[in-house]
């Protein structure tokens, strides 16, 4: 039975490894094709990719914890890091409506970025296989940090079509107002992931 544990440990680490790799090559390319372009859709979507590679930072930390000590001395650890990671998806979702209304009542237009939407576009199938992956691995170790994870990468997987979206009819409509409509969207998933995680806790 431990063992058995241990192989899905190791799982959950090398799907948690995939998980930094990605996210740093999509918030990097998001976060500068959203400066670039003005967009407060790309600026969301890379920074919440940071956070989902903090995520992963602890979740690694976490599992390795459980691998040398036992899974009771990670729990407090694991508490208090998905509870921050919580407030910070909250802060970002507040920032996104600030900045929105702003560019809606100063009428300020975006640029389109073919390699924003490349990489929101590349993000959709990728986020599909590593929730799916990490749903069935949390399930099988009683992971609620694992499962909430999981749920962020599901999350960041809507994200990643209301962004590619967002900028197609940026481009075919040609409307100044789209990325601020989109990046609002974009606000109640960041809300859902943030409750989401926090739920997991409190159900732990």
């Amino acid at each position: 039975m431990i063992v058995a544990r241990r192989v899905l440990v190791q799982e959950a680490f090398r799907l948690e490894y995939l998980t930094l790799a990605w996210m740093s090559i999509e918030a990097a390319v998001a976060i500068g094709s959203g400066i670039a372009a003005h967009s407060i859709t790309l600026l969301a979507f890379g920074i919440d990719s940071l956070i989902e590679l903090a995520s992963a930072v602890v979740l690694i930390w976490r599992l390795t914890v459980e691998l040398k000590h036992g899974e009771a001395f990670a729990e407090d650890a694991e508490r208090k890091a998905s509870r921050v990671g919580s407030a910070l998806l909250f802060a970002l979702a507040a920032y996104v409506v600030v900045a929105a209304a702003w560019s809606l009542w100063t009428r300020q237009s975006q640029d389109f970025s073919w390699p924003g939407v490349l990489v929101a576009f590349a993000a959709i199938p990728v986020m599909w296989v590593l929730s799916g992956r990490k749903l069935r691995i949390a399930a099988a170790l009683g992971s609620h940090a694992l499962r909430a994870d999981a749920v962020e990468s599901l999350t960041c997987g809507w994200l990643s079509i209301a962004v590619v979206i967002g900028l197609v009819a940026q481009l075919v409509l040609a409307a100044w107002w789209i990325d601020s409509v989109t990046s609002l969207v974009i606000v109640w998933l960041l809300v859902k992931e943030g409750r989401e995680a926090w739920k997991a806790e409190d159900d732990g």
